[in-house]
Protein backbone atom coordinates (compact mmCIF):
# COMPACT_ATOMS: atom_id res chain seq x y z
CA UNK A 1 0.00 0.00 0.00
CA UNK A 2 1.29 3.20 -0.81
CA UNK A 3 0.57 6.58 1.11
CA UNK A 4 -1.69 9.37 -1.16
CA UNK A 5 -2.32 12.76 0.12
CA UNK A 6 -6.23 13.74 0.49
CA UNK A 7 -7.51 15.40 -2.21
CA UNK A 8 -10.89 16.91 -0.32
CA UNK A 9 -11.73 17.49 2.73
CA UNK A 10 -13.81 14.47 4.80
CA UNK A 11 -14.99 16.67 8.15
CA UNK A 12 -15.28 19.63 9.59
CA UNK A 13 -14.64 19.96 13.81
CA UNK A 14 -16.86 22.44 15.07
CA UNK A 15 -16.33 24.50 18.87
CA UNK A 16 -19.66 24.91 20.47
CA UNK A 17 -20.12 28.35 22.02
CA UNK A 18 -19.09 31.71 19.65
CA UNK A 19 -18.68 29.07 16.91
CA UNK A 20 -21.94 27.58 16.58
CA UNK A 21 -23.87 28.66 19.43
CA UNK A 22 -24.21 31.94 21.55
CA UNK A 23 -22.69 34.59 19.36
CA UNK A 24 -20.68 36.43 21.83
CA UNK A 25 -19.51 33.07 23.69
CA UNK A 26 -21.28 34.78 26.85
CA UNK A 27 -22.47 31.22 28.58
CA UNK A 28 -18.54 30.02 30.14
CA UNK A 29 -17.64 33.72 30.21
CA UNK A 30 -20.42 35.11 33.13
CA UNK A 31 -20.30 32.14 34.88
CA UNK A 32 -16.56 32.52 35.37
CA UNK A 33 -17.15 35.53 37.04
CA UNK A 34 -20.29 34.63 39.34
CA UNK A 35 -18.32 31.31 40.36
CA UNK A 36 -15.75 33.73 41.66
CA UNK A 37 -18.15 35.81 42.94
CA UNK A 38 -19.62 33.09 45.34
CA UNK A 39 -15.91 33.26 47.36
CA UNK A 40 -16.05 37.05 47.41
CA UNK A 41 -13.45 37.03 44.24
CA UNK A 42 -13.68 39.47 41.87
CA UNK A 43 -12.95 38.58 38.16
CA UNK A 44 -13.53 41.27 35.43
CA UNK A 45 -15.23 39.86 32.06
CA UNK A 46 -12.17 40.66 30.35
CA UNK A 47 -9.94 38.46 32.79
CA UNK A 48 -12.73 35.49 32.67
CA UNK A 49 -12.35 35.56 28.70
CA UNK A 50 -8.60 35.62 29.03
CA UNK A 51 -7.79 31.36 29.05
CA UNK A 52 -11.09 31.08 27.11
CA UNK A 53 -11.00 27.40 25.09
CA UNK A 54 -9.15 25.64 27.71
CA UNK A 55 -11.18 22.84 29.98
CA UNK A 56 -13.23 24.63 32.68
CA UNK A 57 -10.86 22.95 35.95
CA UNK A 58 -7.76 24.54 34.01
CA UNK A 59 -9.59 27.48 32.78
CA UNK A 60 -9.85 28.47 36.92
CA UNK A 61 -6.64 27.28 37.29
CA UNK A 62 -5.25 29.59 35.26
CA UNK A 63 -7.15 32.25 36.07
CA UNK A 64 -6.36 31.66 39.74
CA UNK A 65 -2.33 31.71 38.60
CA UNK A 66 -2.84 35.13 37.50
CA UNK A 67 -1.15 37.36 39.91
CA UNK A 68 -3.32 39.84 40.25
CA UNK A 69 -6.42 37.31 40.54
CA UNK A 70 -3.72 35.41 43.17
CA UNK A 71 -3.56 38.43 45.10
CA UNK A 72 -7.09 39.06 45.83
CA UNK A 73 -7.38 35.74 46.83
CA UNK A 74 -5.03 35.85 49.23
CA UNK A 75 -6.25 39.45 50.95
CA UNK A 76 -9.33 37.21 51.97
CA UNK A 77 -7.79 33.75 52.75
CA UNK A 78 -4.79 34.20 53.27
CA UNK A 79 -3.26 32.18 50.69
CA UNK A 80 -2.88 32.04 46.97
CA UNK A 81 -5.56 29.36 45.67
CA UNK A 82 -4.42 25.67 45.78
CA UNK A 83 -5.92 23.24 43.52
CA UNK A 84 -8.50 21.92 46.29
CA UNK A 85 -9.59 25.99 45.91
CA UNK A 86 -9.68 26.06 42.15
CA UNK A 87 -11.83 22.48 42.81
CA UNK A 88 -13.99 24.25 45.06
CA UNK A 89 -14.53 27.11 42.22
CA UNK A 90 -14.97 24.20 40.02
CA UNK A 91 -17.68 22.90 41.50
CA UNK A 92 -19.58 25.67 42.36
CA UNK A 93 -18.86 26.86 38.05
CA UNK A 94 -20.11 23.69 37.44
CA UNK A 95 -24.23 24.14 38.37
CA UNK A 96 -24.08 27.82 37.52
CA UNK A 97 -23.46 26.54 34.30
CA UNK A 98 -26.30 24.03 33.79
CA UNK A 99 -28.74 26.37 35.02
CA UNK A 100 -27.64 29.37 33.06
CA UNK A 101 -26.67 27.40 29.73
CA UNK A 102 -30.22 28.19 28.04
CA UNK A 103 -29.83 31.78 28.24
CA UNK A 104 -26.98 31.88 25.68
CA UNK A 105 -27.89 28.94 23.49
CA UNK A 106 -29.39 30.81 20.20
CA UNK A 107 -27.87 29.12 17.10
CA UNK A 108 -25.55 32.18 15.51
CA UNK A 109 -27.13 33.16 12.65
CA UNK A 110 -26.39 31.52 9.33
CA UNK A 111 -24.45 28.39 11.06
CA UNK A 112 -27.13 25.78 10.30
CA UNK A 113 -27.07 26.74 7.03
CA UNK A 114 -23.76 26.84 6.56
CA UNK A 115 -23.79 23.32 8.07
CA UNK A 116 -26.13 22.00 5.51
CA UNK A 117 -23.87 23.01 3.05
CA UNK A 118 -20.72 22.00 4.21
CA UNK A 119 -22.73 18.27 4.73
CA UNK A 120 -24.00 18.24 0.90
CA UNK A 121 -20.35 18.71 -0.22
CA UNK A 122 -19.87 15.19 1.88
CA UNK A 123 -18.41 16.37 5.39
CA UNK A 124 -18.94 14.86 8.51
CA UNK A 125 -19.66 17.09 11.45
CA UNK A 126 -17.33 16.64 14.65
CA UNK A 127 -17.44 18.94 17.77
CA UNK A 128 -15.67 19.41 20.25
CA UNK A 129 -15.95 21.97 23.57
CA UNK A 130 -14.07 23.55 26.59
CA UNK A 131 -17.31 22.50 28.37
CA UNK A 132 -17.08 19.08 30.61
CA UNK A 133 -19.93 15.98 29.36
CA UNK A 134 -22.31 17.12 32.09
CA UNK A 135 -22.85 20.51 30.73
CA UNK A 136 -22.16 19.21 26.96
CA UNK A 137 -25.54 17.22 27.48
CA UNK A 138 -27.31 20.21 28.26
CA UNK A 139 -25.78 22.46 25.43
CA UNK A 140 -26.67 19.17 22.93
CA UNK A 141 -30.17 18.90 23.96
CA UNK A 142 -30.64 23.09 23.53
CA UNK A 143 -29.01 23.17 20.07
CA UNK A 144 -31.37 20.15 18.19
CA UNK A 145 -34.58 21.47 19.26
CA UNK A 146 -32.95 24.35 17.40
CA UNK A 147 -31.96 22.22 14.53
CA UNK A 148 -28.54 21.50 14.89
CA UNK A 149 -27.57 17.92 15.43
CA UNK A 150 -23.61 17.72 15.06
CA UNK A 151 -22.31 13.79 13.72
CA UNK A 152 -20.39 13.31 17.18
CA UNK A 153 -19.25 15.55 20.01
CA UNK A 154 -16.63 15.13 22.12
CA UNK A 155 -16.50 16.93 25.79
CA UNK A 156 -13.22 18.42 27.44
CA UNK A 157 -13.36 15.72 30.41
CA UNK A 158 -14.14 12.54 27.81
CA UNK A 159 -10.60 13.00 26.92
CA UNK A 160 -6.88 12.45 29.05
CA UNK A 161 -6.20 16.11 28.39
CA UNK A 162 -8.13 18.92 26.64
CA UNK A 163 -7.28 21.94 24.79
CA UNK A 164 -4.73 23.28 23.85
CA UNK A 165 -4.16 19.47 23.52
CA UNK A 166 -5.40 17.52 20.36
CA UNK A 167 -7.08 14.87 21.67
CA UNK A 168 -10.82 15.93 21.37
CA UNK A 169 -10.16 16.90 17.86
CA UNK A 170 -8.46 13.17 17.14
CA UNK A 171 -10.90 11.71 18.97
CA UNK A 172 -13.20 12.66 16.50
CA UNK A 173 -11.54 11.80 13.36
CA UNK A 174 -11.19 8.46 14.83
CA UNK A 175 -15.41 8.15 15.86
CA UNK A 176 -16.12 9.78 12.22
CA UNK A 177 -13.97 7.20 10.51
CA UNK A 178 -12.24 9.78 8.71
CA UNK A 179 -8.55 8.45 6.83
CA UNK A 180 -6.43 11.22 7.41
CA UNK A 181 -5.99 14.47 9.13
CA UNK A 182 -4.90 16.40 6.21
CA UNK A 183 -8.60 15.95 5.15
CA UNK A 184 -10.02 17.88 8.07
CA UNK A 185 -10.41 21.38 9.06
CA UNK A 186 -10.76 22.67 13.05
CA UNK A 187 -12.91 25.83 12.97
CA UNK A 188 -12.43 27.31 16.67
CA UNK A 189 -13.10 30.98 18.15
CA UNK A 190 -10.06 30.65 20.90
CA UNK A 191 -6.45 30.23 20.46
CA UNK A 192 -6.43 27.26 22.72
CA UNK A 193 -8.66 25.71 20.00
CA UNK A 194 -6.74 26.75 16.89
CA UNK A 195 -3.81 25.14 18.77
CA UNK A 196 -5.75 21.88 19.24
CA UNK A 197 -6.47 22.01 15.33
CA UNK A 198 -2.70 22.66 14.51
CA UNK A 199 -1.30 19.64 16.80
CA UNK A 200 -3.48 17.28 15.71
CA UNK A 201 -2.32 17.78 11.90
CA UNK A 202 -5.68 19.60 11.01
CA UNK A 203 -6.46 23.20 8.89
CA UNK A 204 -7.08 25.27 11.47
CA UNK A 205 -9.51 28.38 11.27
CA UNK A 206 -9.90 31.50 13.64
CA UNK A 207 -13.22 33.07 14.09
CA UNK A 208 -12.74 36.67 14.24
CA UNK A 209 -15.98 38.23 15.09
CA UNK A 210 -18.26 35.54 16.11
CA UNK A 211 -16.85 34.17 19.89
CA UNK A 212 -14.22 35.17 22.61
CA UNK A 213 -12.34 37.45 21.21
CA UNK A 214 -14.64 39.76 19.96
CA UNK A 215 -17.39 39.43 22.85
CA UNK A 216 -20.39 40.88 21.34
CA UNK A 217 -23.90 40.16 21.09
CA UNK A 218 -24.80 39.81 17.21
CA UNK A 219 -26.60 42.73 17.17
CA UNK A 220 -23.56 44.62 18.64
CA UNK A 221 -21.50 43.25 16.22
CA UNK A 222 -23.50 44.03 13.29
CA UNK A 223 -24.49 47.76 14.86
CA UNK A 224 -20.12 48.12 14.46
CA UNK A 225 -19.16 51.61 12.44
CA UNK A 226 -16.50 50.21 9.70
CA UNK A 227 -13.57 51.94 11.37
CA UNK A 228 -14.38 50.06 14.35
CA UNK A 229 -14.80 46.95 12.81
CA UNK A 230 -11.63 47.56 10.82
CA UNK A 231 -9.68 48.13 14.26
CA UNK A 232 -10.90 45.53 16.16
CA UNK A 233 -10.21 42.37 13.38
CA UNK A 234 -6.62 44.10 13.51
CA UNK A 235 -6.49 43.35 17.34
CA UNK A 236 -8.08 40.18 17.22
CA UNK A 237 -6.04 38.72 13.96
CA UNK A 238 -3.05 39.99 16.08
CA UNK A 239 -4.39 37.83 19.15
CA UNK A 240 -4.34 34.85 16.89
CA UNK A 241 -1.49 35.14 15.22
CA UNK A 242 0.89 32.81 17.25
CA UNK A 243 -1.20 29.92 16.97
CA UNK A 244 -0.84 30.26 13.30
CA UNK A 245 -4.05 29.46 11.95
CA UNK A 246 -4.39 28.66 8.36
CA UNK A 247 -7.30 31.04 7.75
CA UNK A 248 -9.18 34.00 9.19
CA UNK A 249 -12.66 34.85 8.96
CA UNK A 250 -15.48 36.41 10.71
CA UNK A 251 -18.12 33.95 11.30
CA UNK A 252 -18.84 30.61 10.18
CA UNK A 253 -21.10 31.86 7.78
CA UNK A 254 -17.82 32.34 5.72
CA UNK A 255 -16.48 28.89 6.17
CA UNK A 256 -17.60 27.16 2.59
CA UNK A 257 -15.28 29.89 0.90
CA UNK A 258 -12.72 28.13 2.70
CA UNK A 259 -13.63 24.94 2.20
CA UNK A 260 -13.51 25.14 -1.30
CA UNK A 261 -10.30 27.07 -1.04
CA UNK A 262 -8.85 24.22 0.59
CA UNK A 263 -10.23 21.60 -1.87
CA UNK A 264 -8.22 23.03 -4.20
CA UNK A 265 -5.12 23.39 -2.27
CA UNK A 266 -5.51 19.69 -1.50
CA UNK A 267 -5.88 18.61 -5.35
CA UNK A 268 -2.28 20.59 -5.66
CA UNK A 269 -0.43 18.49 -3.04
CA UNK A 270 -0.52 21.03 0.17
CA UNK A 271 -0.85 19.52 3.41
CA UNK A 272 -1.95 21.53 6.13
CA UNK A 273 1.53 20.73 8.32
CA UNK A 274 3.57 22.04 5.95
CA UNK A 275 1.57 25.41 5.35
Amino acid sequence: MNYTNPSKLQGAILDWAGTVVDFGSFAPTQIFVEAFAEFDVHVSIDEARGPMGMGKWDHIRTLCDQPQIGERYKKLFGRTPTDDDVTAIYQRFMPLQIEKIAEHSALIPGALETIATLRAQGLKIGSCSGYPAQVMAKVIELAASNGYVADHVVATDQVPNGRPWPAQALANVIALGIDDVGACVKVDDTVPGILEGRRAGMWTVALVCSGNALGLTYEQYRGLDSATLASERKRIHALFESSRPHYLIDTICDLPEVVADINQRLKKGEMPQNS
